[in-house]
């Protein structure tokens, strides 16, 4: 079966790969730096990192953006890895925009998507604020897995100047951030996007990443069928069916708003 981690001699070209391309969106700015939000979670720990090895920690600040769905733990560890980097970092509350978003739209209120998303593309204001302020560029946080089946909010946490990790299937940013010296504990914990009370990434996508990297790499990123790839994962057809149609209904969350053909 298709093995996802790399090899010790492929780790290191991936974090040579990454740092360089940060370095490269940088300079092709002119930006003085980078800005990302911290969440606590391994996708922005890794990628805090990676941009602290690219381009210094004095050029990198990180923002943690608590909401009121957010949990203490979570905050504590977003605080805690720009500590341990020794990056600038600000702490700034999400809900009291939320709230005015809220108040002029009452109709959305008690609707958790809607709410979610507004605290997504809230964070995502806040980040390119101050990036705009100090001439910074936004660096995004998602991974492979979650672009293929669109489990992230357009224009929220999918409006960056680019994604260092764009191309790493979860397992693979895991497999990179034990590498790079993350603690353990951030490498293993459960994965949450933190939109609302109680969600973790894998109920609400209803399967685990391993299975989701899998299916991803041999059924829509590679050449297996639907049938071919359940009996390979010893998996339902289903399964893989679900991931196919997460991935054609978001495929328009991965590319620019469209516009009509050119008149000739």
């Amino acid at each position: 079966m298709l093995d996802l981690r790399f090899s010790e001699e492929e780790l290191e070209t991936h974090r040579d790969h990454i740092t360089g391309f940060i370095r490269e969106r940088a300079d092709a700015a002119g930006a003085d730096g980078a800005v990302l939000g911290l969440s606590g979670g391994i996708d922005s720990t890794l990628t805090a990192y990676l941009a602290v090895e690219a381009l210094g920690a004095d050029q990198v600040h990180g923002l943690v953006l608590p909401a009121r769905v957010s949990s203490d733990e979570h905050m504590s560890d977003a605080e805690r890895v720009a500590r341990d980097l020794e990056i600038s970092s600000d702490v700034i509350e999400v809900e009291p925009v939320v709230d005015a978003l809220l108040a002029a739209y009452p109709d959305a209120e008690g609707d958790p998507v809607a709410v979610g998303n507004a605290r997504a593309r809230t964070r995502a204001v806040l980040n390119y604020l101050v990036a705009n302020h100090e001439n910074r560029l936004v660096v995004g946080t998602g991974n492979r897995s979650e672009a293929m089946v669109g489990y992230f909010t357009k224009y929220g946490d999918g409006a960056v100047d680019c994604h260092p990790i764009g191309n790493l299937y979860k397992g693979q940013v895991r497999q990179l951030a034990g590498h790079l010296g993350v603690p353990e504990d951030l490498v293993s914990k459960t994965p949450t996007a933190e939109l609302w009370a109680d969600q973790t990434d894998e109920d609400e996508l209803g399967i685990d990443y391993d299975t989701l990297d899998f299916v991803l790499a041999l059924s829509v990123d590679g050449p297996l069928s639907v049938a071919a790839t359940a009996r390979t994962l010893s998996v339902d057809p289903e399964t893989v069916t679900m991931v196919h149609d997460l991935a054609a209904a978001s495929e328009h969350k991965r590319h620019v708003p469209p516009a009509p053909p050119a008149l000739e």
